[in-house]
């Protein structure tokens, strides 16, 4: 089996930097002009590609943690998407530099915007109470430290990860495969844990008073299909030269089509489950987040989130032959991944506009701008590695994949 260096993606790469550091430029010229817009747009686009970068990680892992055999041959794939958590740490510094901008949690009393208009001026002894409850944890120096923390976690699995991964191709056997296992098994949970939190403190807490413990679930399940479509696409063009045009076969495909498939229907599910159980509960400071989402211009957006982020995908998903081919499956993807940023977009902007959606320029200079710098850091990652785990001990299986009847 071939092993030699992958050394395609430079044009791509090349394209994708082009764009990243124009649209930084951009945002960050867009900010001078209005520094609270522009951090927004910007705060969207980070979490979006963070987003699918740790729900790369956590899918990675999980087929580590169960011993799984067919996803073999698109492993380097989707390891090249973990490698990005530097460059997303360094991202993160606009973020921490103006969270007094974004989170009415900073200064909630010289707060003068109207997203954090209640929580500025207080809706009586609720908003002190939960003002007090909450300090000891929604504060500048404790937000960035367990920003710090995080990355620390997620940079030091994914680069044991890809280590381990890449000495296979020097020589590593059965033991490194056994490492890689039970650092699956073993830091999947810290992971999840820190994505958790970090979707309470970059997401939730855009809301001064919305308390939902299945909220970091929402953020994962959204990332995850959009993970999957980018291991998708990414696959479709790698298989268009060997050494992957050999080795993925339909079945190979089937699969993928499959979890696409099976976590547009998870998001769904964990939507539906966190507004029922707001819903239900009707507590006062948990209700307005939904609210806002529903009795003003979002409202429409809302809707569109159903349709196309579910019922659309779900029944194009649903017949067998577009499960196993690459066209339709690379088409679903993209959308996927097109919606997937409505759905961001939706959680983060109404804290700027309540009232309902406000485009701006900077929206797409900041998503262009983290995606491309993203993209071609993972480009960049893959190259001068064999785009095949040639030595690993389960690659004859995934060549020879066939899943049980």
């Amino acid at each position: 089996m071939n092993a030699a260096p992958f050394t395609g993606g430079r044009t791509l790469m090349t394209r994708a930097a082009v764009l990243g550091v124009a649209g930084l430029a951009a945002t960050a010229a867009g900010g001078a002009l209005d520094a609270r817009r522009a951090l927004y747009a910007y705060l969207a686009a980070f979490v979006y590609w963070s987003g699918i970068a740790l729900a790369a990680m956590v899918f990675l892992m999980a087929n580590e943690a169960a011993g799984a055999r067919w996803y073999i041959v698109v492993r380097r794939l989707l390891e090249s998407l973990i490698t990005v958590f530097p460059l997303l740490a360094v991202l993160f510094v606009p973020i921490a530099i103006g969270a007094g901008r974004i989170f009415p949690w900073v200064d909630p009393v010289g707060a003068t915007h109207a997203a954090i208009q209640p929580w500025a001026h207080g809706e009586g002894p609720l908003a002190v109470h939960l003002w007090e409850h909450r300090h000891p944890w929604m504060n500048l120096p404790f937000f960035l430290f367990r920003a710090v923390l995080y990355f620390a976690i997620w940079i030091g699995v994914a680069a044991l990860m890809r280590r381990w991964s890449l000495s296979q191709d020097r020589g590593g056997g059965a033991s490194v495969k056994q490492a890689m296992r039970r650092l699956g098994a073993g830091g999947l949970p810290f992971v999840a844990l820190a994505m958790t939190f970090a979707a309470f403190d970059w997401q939730m807490s855009l809301s001064a008073f919305l308390f939902s413990t299945i909220f970091g679930v929402y953020w994962f399940a959204g990332s995850l299909v959009a993970a999957i479509a980018a291991l998708i696409l990414a696959s479709a063009s790698a298989a268009r030269e060997e050494p992957l045009r050999s080795a993925i076969n339909t079945n190979h495909i089937h699969s993928l089509g499959k979890y696409l498939f099976a976590f547009t229907a998870f998001w769904a599910y964990i939507a539906f489950s966190q507004y029922l159980l707001i819903w239900i509960a009707n507590l006062p400071e948990e209700v307005p987040w939904y609210l806002t989402r529903t009795d003003s211009g979002w409202k429409g957006v809302g809707v569109f989130l159903a349709l196309f982020q579910f019922v659309l995908p779900f029944l194009f998903l649903i017949p067998r032959s577009r499960k196993r081919a690459w066209k339709p499956l690379v088409f679903m993807s993209v959308w996927i991944l097109a919606v997937h940023y409505v759905d961001i977009y939706w959680v983060v902007m109404p804290g700027l506009s309540p009232a309902g959606p406000r485009p701006s320029w900077m929206d797409l200079t900041a998503f262009l701008g983290v995606g491309g710098a993203c993209v071609a850091w993972v480009v960049s990652r893959l190259r001068g590695h064999p785009i095949l785990p040639a030595r690993d001990p389960y690659l004859s299986d995934s060549l020879h994949y066939e899943p049980q009847q």
